[in-house]
């Protein structure tokens, strides 16, 4: 079972997560590399935890040198992306280097957050986008940066934990219908998030 709420114990003081950074982060990228997914040409999954949130809030930090007066508004903004037991909750990214394309191809991915999936033994697991802020503006154009979560029933969660059959990732967006399979790697990760 994992960690459910970052509290402000569980921040290191500056000095000394500058002096153990290098570490940290080489030890959060062995974790990221197995909740992440490409689906389609354009948008990558990053599914979030208790430590890549962690991790979020010290670079935070560590780079904006708030201090204690940054820290609640870190804490507010990244504990809602920490899966609770009972859903999965991604980070999902349009990575597209050219700005030119990039804006183009936002413009036609508006309402993308409210079109995102997860199939699992059958069943269709809608996800849900943040109500943080809008994700797509009144033009139609979507941000680069969706924040989705995705609410299983505990059946669905056995069949995610069984490891039978394909979990699919995709979007049946009108101008972005891609889907991938989950790998094993990925699936036996994401799994620890359920209770």
């Amino acid at each position: 079972m994992s960690l459910r709420k970052i509290d402000a114990s569980a921040i290191v003081p500056l000095v000394e997560y500058g002096k153990q950074r290098g570490e940290r982060r080489k030890r959060i990228a062995e974790i990221k590399k197995d909740r992440r997914m490409e689906v389609g040409p354009y948008a990558t999954f990053y599914f979030e935890c208790y430590e890549t949130m962690l991790h979020q809030v010290h670079e935070m930090l560590f780079i904006e040198k708030g201090g204690d007066e940054q820290l609640p508004d870190e804490l507010a903004a990244y504990n809602p992306l920490i899966p609770q037991g009972s859903e999965l909750v991604a980070t999902v990214m349009f990575e597209i280097d050219d700005p030119v394309r990039r804006t183009q191809v936002l413009a036609t991915l508006g309402g993308i957050e409210d079109r995102a999936f997860l199939r699992v033994g059958g069943e269709t697991i809608r996800g849900i986008a943040e109500e943080d802020q809008e994700r797509s503006r009144d033009d139609g154009k979507a941000s680069s940066v969706q924040f989705i979560r995705f609410p299983f029933t505990s059946a669905e969660i056995a069949v995610f934990k069984s490891g039978a059959g394909d979990v699919v990732v995709g979007f049946d967006h009108p101008n972005y219908g891609h889907m991938a399979v989950m790998t094993a790697a990925v699936r036996k990760a994401l799994a620890r998030d359920f209770d």
